[in-house]
């Protein structure tokens, strides 16, 4: 049995978007961004008239994630896409991560399913995974406990706070309990 996979979603666990404007979480610094994905949303508008997104990073997720891929293999389960890899890698100090590609993005997902849940079960095919997003909730769990035939732990981060220590020890439990497995 390989190694698990560390699906990671940019905004809630590493971007706690849905904090107070005004407040931005302790630990965090501000960076303006324009993926394409940002741009895309602004329909005509010339890039340069498009505002940056707001985005926030806490530069000690980089080095917090770095151990945790000596125990994953980590990959970007975000929208952002590969531009993960462009806008936030280098912000947290991480190197260019594999990354899921969407077959669908926003479609409907059975059984009150997250969107993503269906294509994160096909893609770790079987594979231990552990996966952070602001999204899932009991029917994603319910779908992969069904539909999964390796061990599974789906992480649900509060999108006001991002990654917490205990989202961290929780992760870091769960590949050594799937180390142990192998």
């Amino acid at each position: 049995m390989r190694r698990p996979l560390l699906y990671l979603d940019v905004d809630g666990p590493l971007n706690p978007y849905a904090a107070k404007p005004e407040r931005r979480p302790d630990g965090y610094s501000t960076h303006r961004m324009k993926p394409e994905g940002w741009l895309a949303r602004h329909g005509d508008t010339p890039a340069h008239r498009v505002r940056p997104l707001r985005v926030w990073l806490n530069a000690d997720h980089g080095q917090r994630l770095l151990e945790l891929g000596e125990l994953y293999d980590l990959a970007w389960a975000t929208t952002w896409g590969g531009e993960a890899n462009t806008f936030i890698s280098p912000v947290l100090g991480l190197p260019d991560l594999a990354v899921v590609e969407w077959p669908a993005m926003h479609d409907e997902g059975p059984d009150g399913t997250f969107w993503k849940t269906r294509h994160l079960v096909a893609h770790a095919d079987g594979r231990p995974f552990a996966w952070v997003d602001d999204e899932l909730g009991a029917p994603d769990r319910r779908f992969v406990a069904a539909r999964h035939a390796g061990p599974a732990l789906l992480r649900h981060v509060d999108a006001r706070l991002g990654l917490r220590d205990a989202d961290f020890a929780a992760l870091d439990a769960f590949a050594r309990e799937a180390a142990a497995l192998r």
